[in-house]
């Protein structure tokens, strides 16, 4: 992006810490963005601010983020959510659960205890529109992508990779292990938000059966 762009770097590792300093500087610009400040785009452990140079110079936008790092009280912060995903483990949903289960010398019901049984924070939207980077899982079902990506991972399938969790919001590409899908949908483009799920909100997984899948979509 050339100088139409600055990329303001917090740390150097995933953590919550970190990100949660990165959901104050962009809360702290969004709630009262400046003019020339074209898009806020945050991830893990950074925030990448895109602007048009004619209305807003750097130093005009490096002193914003200084003076919202000396005033913090004006970065209101919104209360996370804690949002329940239900999840229809394995079988054609998960069709690589079996396989992280072996990795791990597992059972797949070992697994799913697994998964299930902490609360995840929103690291980032990203990937795809509504795409949560969720995490972290833990170090029992920690498992590398998968060696040959698929050319098409269904809407709603629910992977790991690495230490890291995530729901495919859309039909894509991706090579991340299928352990299961969920009927909740994560990105209406005209919602508002469109995207179910927003950086700093709380996910927990909840595993179900087809038919109350079935059941779940009928009653939504």
């Amino acid at each position: 992006m050339g100088d139409r762009s600055l990329l303001v770097e917090l740390g150097d590792e995933i953590s919550p810490a970190i990100n949660q300093s990165v959901q104050e500087l962009f809360t702290g610009i969004d709630s009262n963005p400046a003019r020339g400040i074209l898009d806020l785009i945050p991830s893990y452990r950074s925030l990448l601010v895109i602007y048009d140079p004619l209305y807003i110079s750097l130093d005009e936008i490096k002193a914003r983020i200084i003076d919202i790092w000396k005033n913090p009280d004006q970065c209101r912060m919104p209360q996370p959510q804690t949002v329940k995903i239900p999840v229809v483990y394995g079988g054609e949903r998960g069709p690589d659960l079996q396989q992280v289960a072996l990795y791990h010398d597992l059972t797949p019901q070992e697994v799913i205890g697994f998964h299930t049984g902490p609360t995840y924070r929103v690291y980032m939207i990203g990937f795809t529109p509504g795409y949560p980077y969720l995490g972290e899982v833990l170090d029992e079902i920690a498992t590398p992508r998968r060696e040959t990506p698929r050319t098409i991972v269904p809407k709603g399938s629910v992977g790991i990779a690495q230490k890291q969790t995530g729901i495919y919001s859309v039909d894509s590409p991706g090579g991340w292990q299928i352990i299961g899908w969920t009927p909740v949908k994560l990105f209406d483009p005209d919602g508002k938000p469109p995207s179910h799920l927003v950086m700093g909100d709380r996910v927990q997984f909840f595993a179900i059966t087809e038919q109350e899948a079935a059941q779940w979509l009928t009653e939504r």
